[in-house]
């Protein structure tokens, strides 16, 4: 991962900010500021699955310049905050990779499908890769978007019957209704 050109809160050369805070009131304070920070760096960054065996290379969770890490479990009780309110979910049964997603699956629907019928490609076939690569869509929040979390989203919107999602081993699409 590159240099991320992000406004780093005050807290992030807070030593204490690093350390899980005792006091319930403070606790609940430092783990909001935590689960904004990190939608804001992902946001920021690009940064869809975040692995937290790897966390202590990115500069998110280690401020080298007071030389502070965020410890591994206290990562993952934060991204299990944020999974509650539809903003990461893990993708294994150890919680060691997560998806990040700093709008929600629906926040997300809502903007793909808004972007297929502002463009009138409704009823035509969509690749994946053109979703997320391709020249038409590169002004879009979504270019460059990680394929497992457009799936998800894809399959969101295909409980709504908005789309149907095409994944054989030639064509790797989805058709907008």
């Amino acid at each position: 991962m590159g240099e991320v050109d992000i406004e780093w809160p005050w807290q992030y050369n807070f030593p204490p900010f690093f350390t899980l805070q005792p006091h319930p009131e403070t606790r609940s304070k430092q783990v909001a500021a935590w689960k904004s920070l990190i939608l804001n760096y992902c946001d920021k960054s690009r940064t869809y699955i975040i692995d937290v065996r790897e966390a202590s290379q990115i500069p998110l969770f280690n401020n080298s310049s007071i030389n502070r890490k965020l410890e591994q479990s206290v990562i993952i009780s934060i991204f299990g905050e944020l999974q509650k309110t539809g903003n990461a979910a893990p993708i294994d049964k150890l919680k060691n990779r997560w998806e990040i997603y700093w709008h929600t699956i629906e926040e997300w629907a809502s903007t793909i499908y808004n972007s297929i019928c502002d463009r009138g490609m409704a009823n035509t076939v969509v690749t994946l890769y053109e979703l997320t690569q391709g020249e038409d869509f590169a002004e879009e929040l979504f270019y460059g978007m990680h394929q497992d979390v457009l799936i998800k989203i894809l399959k969101f919107l295909e409980k709504e019957r908005k789309c149907e999602v095409i994944l054989d081993d030639d064509v790797q699409g989805v058709k907008f209704f």
